[in-house]
């Protein structure tokens, strides 16, 4: 980002190189294991940044608050989050973008970091921005795969490609937000072939 686009810019979202953006990956990696190990109640910059080894003006001066960190913690998982898989299939693609949701979810620490940023958001406004934002570009990474399934004749014209992404990873967040059942690749498989089944039928195209 140019000195123009980071001038009066939200805490959190100068990402410039060199120490500066080692500094931020220390301080996100902290306040991923603190939230993973205590929930969003017990972060707070201070610790933050007794974890992370960074001075706390630092962290003040350039997140300001929890629900800054929070969001900007978010930003960089979309940004590291591993582009859509293209198998040639509908049910193919979804089944890829399934296997990565359940790795995610399954994976001790990040399955308890998505909890305790899910329960953050059902009462911090700003943290629930981050969140859908998050998942806005994780829609729109994988809803290509739904038009090039169109495009192919599996689904019906009209379909909305962002519904079908999002009825793939629903049961798993479900699973893992409501159930003591095992998130294992079987469940992502499930979720795949139903959302799959259901688009070819038309459950998604947009009422007219």
């Amino acid at each position: 980002m140019s000195a123009e686009g980071a001038e009066g810019a939200e805490p959190g979202s100068v990402r410039p190189g060199g120490r500066t953006a080692r500094v931020r990956a220390a301080v996100l990696q902290a306040a991923g294991d603190t939230l993973a190990e205590r929930g969003f109640a017990q972060l707070e910059l201070a610790d933050i940044a007794r974890r992370a080894e960074v001075g706390k003006t630092t962290v003040y001066r350039r997140w300001g608050t929890v629900t800054g960190l929070v969001a900007d913690l978010l930003a960089d998982m979309a940004e590291q989050s591993l582009s859509r898989t293209e198998t040639g299939s509908l049910l193919g693609d979804l089944t890829a973008n399934a296997r990565l949701v359940q790795r995610t979810l399954a994976d001790p620490r990040q399955g308890a970091l998505f909890k305790a940023v899910i329960a953050a958001a059902t009462c911090e406004a700003k943290t629930a921005e981050a969140l859908h934002h998050f998942y806005d570009i994780r829609v729109k990474e994988w809803a290509p795969c739904v038009q090039q399934a169109i495009d192919r004749g599996e689904v019906p014209e009209g379909t909305d490609t962002h519904e079908v992404i999002r009825a793939v990873s629903a049961p798993l967040y479900y699973r893992l937000l409501t159930s003591c059942d095992r998130l294992d690749e079987a469940a992502a498989d499930r979720a795949a072939e139903a959302a799959a089944a259901a688009a070819r039928a038309g459950a998604y195209v947009r009422s007219r």
